[in-house]
């Protein structure tokens, strides 16, 4: 079978469907921020008439377009619209120019190549907020199969989609077991109230380093950065290789089941907390990143990790953030000592503890498979699709 090198606007075309918002009957608007990364389903997005909408949103997209996202293109927001509605001129409205040439089923995994993503971030303009002008990825030149062949591949492609959708759903129902697990029996009205001081006798904060940006490799030392402290957990790569190793410090390392919390974020992300699930003894805190020395006596890391994560955590430490920056803020050790938290007997917290571990237990093996489907997914983008 013949695969022939085409150019991207050789065999797309960019869907320029003016309209107005108040008078097309439209409903939705999908804006930048409704496009996740490596994800081609809208599960977000505004509803037309409820607040302002811009004038750059006046693009018309139907079922089964693409919707591509021109700034910060490394970003990589690509989705098939699934519905139709509205967008800004700055997100790409793309269709495939003839359906017996480029099958469209396969045009935005060709648009999710690892090739095509470097070829958009070469070619944006800007340093703050980069874009693509649509002509720049015109000249994009890929390895197109005849149909049939697009078919297979395209077949094959969303069967994978598929199972990483499923895991993402199966992700999602466990996150809101588990949040409600957390707020309705480990954050029970019926659970006496302490200062967090009662059961955590030191706060170990960090040093600000000179790093450089990237992270350690296992033969080299880091320091951890701020988004070290993640959603879902510890995220070891976050962190910058130190330009100079001599101002490493040992007892600012990472040990196995060390409760962290940021002291620096935005109001949203300030004081999130995680659990170091191993030693990095090549990694370091920083300034931001705080150890909080629970007195084991008293406290279980596991419980205090989700207590910390709570409602009424989150109320108390959003509350108490300061900071003059509109978007950085700070809590101080001694505000995060005087949390007012559920602190029963510590025998207690073990047993309440144990309901959300199993919980925490699952998910991560479901994190597991979702990274796995999408390396799969990877892998048979660039076979597949590499004649």
């Amino acid at each position: 079978m013949m695969w022939n090198t085409v150019k991207f606007g050789d065999v797309v075309r960019q869907v320029k469907d003016k309209v107005e918002p108040q008078t097309a009957g439209l409903e939705r608007f999908v804006a930048g921020e409704h496009m996740d990364t490596d994800n081609l389903h809208i599960r977000r997005w505004g509803d037309v008439g409820d607040g302002y909408l811009g004038p750059a949103f006046h693009m018309r997209f139907k079922p089964g377009q693409v919707l591509y996202g021109s700034r910060r293109t490394y970003l990589r927001k690509v989705a098939v619209a699934e519905f139709e509605g509205i967008t800004a001129n700055t997100t790409y409205v793309i269709e495939s120019k003839d359906p017996e040439v480029l099958l469209p089923e396969l045009l935005p995994f060709i648009m999710q190549m690892d090739s095509f993503n470097e070829h958009s971030i070469k070619q944006s303009k800007g340093s703050v907020n980069p874009y693509i002008n649509f002509s720049d990825i015109t000249w994009y030149e890929f390895r197109l199969p005849p149909v049939d062949e697009q078919r297979r591949i395209a077949n094959l492609l969303w069967a994978a989609d598929d199972a990483i959708t499923e895991w993402q759903q199966t992700i999602s129902k466990l996150e809101k077991l588990l949040a409600a697990v957390r707020e309705d029996v480990l954050c029970s009205k019926n659970l006496p109230r302490k200062k967090l001081k009662t059961c955590v006798k030191n706060i170990t904060a960090g040093k600000s380093v000179l790093g450089i940006g990237k992270p350690a490799a296992e033969n080299e030392i880091g320091v951890l950065k701020v988004s070290a402290v993640g959603a879902d957990g510890f995220v070891a790569d976050e962190n910058k290789v130190l330009e100079d190793n001599d101002t490493f410090i040992p007892a600012f390392s990472v040990r196995a089941n060390d409760l962290l919390i940021t002291r620096a974020n935005t109001r949203e992300l300030v004081g999130r907390v995680c659990k170091a699930p191993k030693e990095y003894p090549n990694l370091m805190l920083s300034d931001k990143t705080l150890r909080l020395e629970v007195d084991e006596v008293f406290g279980d890391k596991d419980f205090l990790l989700q207590v910390l994560r709570s409602k009424e955590a989150r109320k108390q430490i959003e509350a108490t953030a300061s900071g003059t920056g509109g978007a950085m803020k700070n809590i101080s050790q001694v505000q995060i000592l005087n949390l007012n938290l559920p602190l029963p007997e510590l025998n207690i917290q073990k047993e309440l503890a144990a309901k959300t571990n199993e919980a925490e237990k699952t998910l991560e093996q479901t994190r597991i498979h979702l990274g796995n489907s999408f390396e799969l997914k990877k892998q048979l983008l660039k076979k597949m699709l590499s004649a």
